[in-house]
């Protein structure tokens, strides 16, 4: 009796695995908003590819001083340290001028009480809001990610995140009412959705570069990429050094190895 029970279960549930093999659809439909939705555009940067490539400090530079300026009003980079940023060409004493800048959340050691301090350069930065509902409060129930690694956690990396900075316009006019956008929120094509609670972060001279650079909003966009780009993989341009190292000296070692076997080998019949 157990045996003819269990091979009518396991029919039962092969039939079922086929039916729902054979009726689900190969690929989703595409929703409405996918024929409004645009492709990230590309941005090329010095530390791109495998050849040659290098971290642009001046505009690495610059990135950091639109995200202090900017992005970090409500935005946390909780990865980095004010120490890392020695890497971008800072002085030590820059980067202790440059931490002190920021508060940080610290306890009154009299009192024991939540407090803030000047930052140290071994501190990371700060969040701007004291925790998530403070944040959703501030933006519309929307909660502003980290950009720690933002270049690598979001499909498209660097590309989109130019292209979303760079990316606000007026919707179409042939745009369905349900695309639209809502109150507190802004029409962007490249975002996943069409519309964002963000609002258009860079306008033009926003910040005064101290290398005289233009602060177009193209520029801007470009500078904090790279600057997310490098907090996202501040050891990228050594890897791939080492990794030219490694791939010299395997090149050496085989040419060594085989002329080291044509040696020994020589007088020997094969």
């Amino acid at each position: 009796m157990v045996r003819p029970l269990g091979f009518l279960v396991g029919l039962g549930f092969i039939t079922a695995l086929v039916l729902a093999i054979l009726t689900t659809p190969l690929k989703n439909e595409p929703n409405a908003a996918y024929a409004f939705h645009k492709h990230p555009k590309h941005l090329k940067l010095a530390s791109d590819g495998i050849v040659l490539p290098h971290w642009d400090q001046a505009q690495l530079q610059r990135g950091m001083q639109v995200y202090k300026e900017v992005c970090s009003a409500c935005h946390s980079l909780s990865l980095v340290a004010f120490r890392d940023i020695k890497d971008l060409g800072y002085t030590e004493g820059q980067v202790k001028t440059f931490a002190k800048g920021f508060q940080v959340p610290s306890i009154n050691p009299d009192t024991g009480e939540p407090a803030t301090r000047d930052g140290l350069p071994s501190d990371y930065f700060p969040s701007p809001y004291a925790n998530e509902t403070a944040a959703r409060a501030a933006n519309n129930n929307a909660l502003p990610p980290d950009l720690s690694l933002i270049t690598k956690a979001r499909e498209g990396g660097k590309d989109y995140v130019y292209s979303l900075l760079t990316g606000y316009q007026n919707p179409p006019a042939n745009l369905p009412d349900e695309l639209k956008p809502g109150t507190g929120l802004h029409y962007n094509p490249y975002f996943a959705n069409l519309n964002l609670a963000m609002v258009p972060p860079l306008t033009k001279g926003q910040v005064t570069y101290a290398d005289g650079t233009e602060a177009s909003v193209d520029q801007m966009a470009k500078d904090v990429t790279a600057f997310l780009v490098w907090t996202a993989e501040p050891k990228l341009i050594k890897r791939i050094q080492v990794g030219y190292a490694v791939f010299f000296f395997l090149l050496i070692f085989t040419v060594l190895t085989y002329f080291s076997y044509r040696n020994i080998w020589a007088d020997k019949k094969h």
